[in-house]
């Protein structure tokens, strides 16, 4: 087990290195660049899409509505990251972690937007007559059959990851916190756990839509309530924290208090790794979700689906990281949730701790109902959607046994999986940027001239008024 857990280790090094993290960011950046920065400039446009999406057209095909889709896809990415990973990028990385988690989330809403739009152009209709899509689809149906390899070797990591990062991870972070707030024992958490995922997840993606539609927008309304009251006590640090956070981008963190101190390619190695690991921008999950969306246009699709990486960390996780920064916790020494925990105590003394489990068991709970549809769908398509039932009855079953056993071990091997996943991803991508480019062009091409009729068809029937 030593040996396995030092290979694991070597690894992990290796996939999130330097190479990783130009990858990621050299993606996005490439196609923030080929969209002509189209994500940054409509990022109005796609909240007036997000409320739109509720009601898809006529033309629409899918399973559920694009807005369900979002908020499966936020479901799986507002999770145990926007907490614990935000407070362990700092606690590390120093504040200036917290600039490459925004450098990460705005070349990273580039990457979400494409690979969403792969993902619904290249979907299929599966034997059971439902919407699949995803990485895998989009590598099989968009570069042909000499690339199926690559495709085969997404969903292989995707169906292993969802079960460490996904699963187990999460539940197992419910059932620590809890105990620690509220002393409940680990299995009585792991087994009402296992009750409530089985009861959403063997009703299949309806089921986890319409539960993600309702407690996705609560539970956000909710952390970010909780967090603006501990800024609103700490509203004279903000200029400072922020400062700071700035400051520290591109210059070491020197040690103080407990905070042993971080160079400027650590900060941005933990910015850019629990960037990814909060908004999954570049793992391609998005698109598995948004493939079963009602839509008739994938960029309509891909528009919804890069919103999902504005929210969960420009907005999300930055709250996070200014709570922790003007509370003055960041250089206690402390780490993870124990620390974004530290930051609500102190400005909510006696009830910080427990906001703060609340939300990461709400958090956590929709992770592991929506990575259940992208591991499912990863393993049928390498074994068929015979495989659907008997894998949600696994899942379920796993969610127990992550409640209750000791997962250091699967923490690092979920974290080597999630940059497994975003190698063929990406890949893909780079490969497919000119469909996507073609497909944005077009789109707002036909946008435009339709603002063009509706004007002119006013204009007209003005003048007839004035007549």
């Amino acid at each position: 087990m030593e040996a396995l857990n030092q290979f694991f280790n070597w690894l992990n090094g290796i996939v999130w290195g330097v190479p990783m993290i130009v990858l990621i960011i050299g993606t996005g950046l490439y196609l923030q660049l080929r969209l002509g920065f189209m994500p940054i400039r409509k990022v109005a446009y796609g909240f007036r899409m997000i409320l739109k999406s509720r009601r898809p057209g006529r033309a629409a095909e899918g399973e559920i509505t694009p807005y369900a889709a979002l908020m499966t896809a936020l479901s799986a990415t507002i999770g145990t990251g926007n907490i614990a990973g935000v407070a362990t990028a700092i606690a590390v990385g120093g504040p200036g972690a917290l600039f490459w988690m925004w450098v990460t989330a705005f070349v990273g809403m580039a990457t979400k937007y494409a690979e969403v739009v792969v993902a619904v152009k290249y979907r299929e209709v599966d034997d059971k007559g439902e919407h699949a899509g995803g990485p895998m689809f989009a590598i099989k149906n968009g570069l042909g059959k000499h690339w199926q390899w690559l495709g085969t070797a997404f969903a292989i990591f995707g169906g292993l990851a969802g079960f460490g990062i996904g699963n187990m991870v999460q539940a197992n972070g419910i059932a620590s916190a809890v105990e620690n707030a509220f002393g409940i024992e680990t299995w009585i958490s792991g087994i009402v756990m296992t009750v409530l995922t089985g009861a959403v997840i063997l009703g299949g993606i309806k089921r986890i839509g319409a539960v993600a539609e309702k407690v996705v927008p609560f539970m956000a309304i909710f952390y970010l309530v909780c967090v603006a009251a501990v800024l609103v006590v700490f509203a004279g640090n903000i200029p400072q924290a922020i400062a700071t956070i700035f400051t520290q981008a591109f210059s070491p963190t020197a040690a103080t208090g407990g905070f042993l101190g971080s160079t400027v390619l650590m900060a941005i190695r933990m910015g850019v790794a629990r960037g990814i690991f909060s908004n999954e921008a570049g793992l391609g999950t998005a698109g598995i979700a948004q493939a079963a969306g009602s839509t008739a246009n994938p960029v309509f699709s891909g528009v919804i689906g890069m919103m999902g990486t504005f929210i969960d960390t420009i907005i999300v996780c930055t709250l996070t990281g200014l709570a922790i920064m003007v509370s003055g916790v960041w250089a206690s020494g402390e780490t993870g949730a124990v620390l974004s925990s530290a930051a609500f105590e102190a400005a909510l003394p006696g009830y910080g701790n427990y906001l703060v489990t609340i939300s990461l068991a709400l958090f956590a709970f929709t992770t592991i109902l929506g990575w259940a549809y992208y591991a499912e769908k990863c393993w049928e398509y390498l074994i068929g959607t015979a495989s659907a039932i008997p894998f949600r009855i696994v899942w379920t079953v796993a969610v127990f046994f992550g409640a209750t056993l000791s997962l250091d071990f699967a923490w690092l091997v979920a974290d080597t999986l999630n940059a497994l996943m975003a190698i063929p991803n990406l890949i893909s991508l780079l490969l497919l940027s000119p469909v996507i480019a073609q497909l944005t062009r077009d789109y707002f091409a036909e946008e435009r001239a339709g603002a063009g009729v509706a004007s002119h068809s006013q204009g007209q029937s003005a003048s007839r008024k004035s007549v």
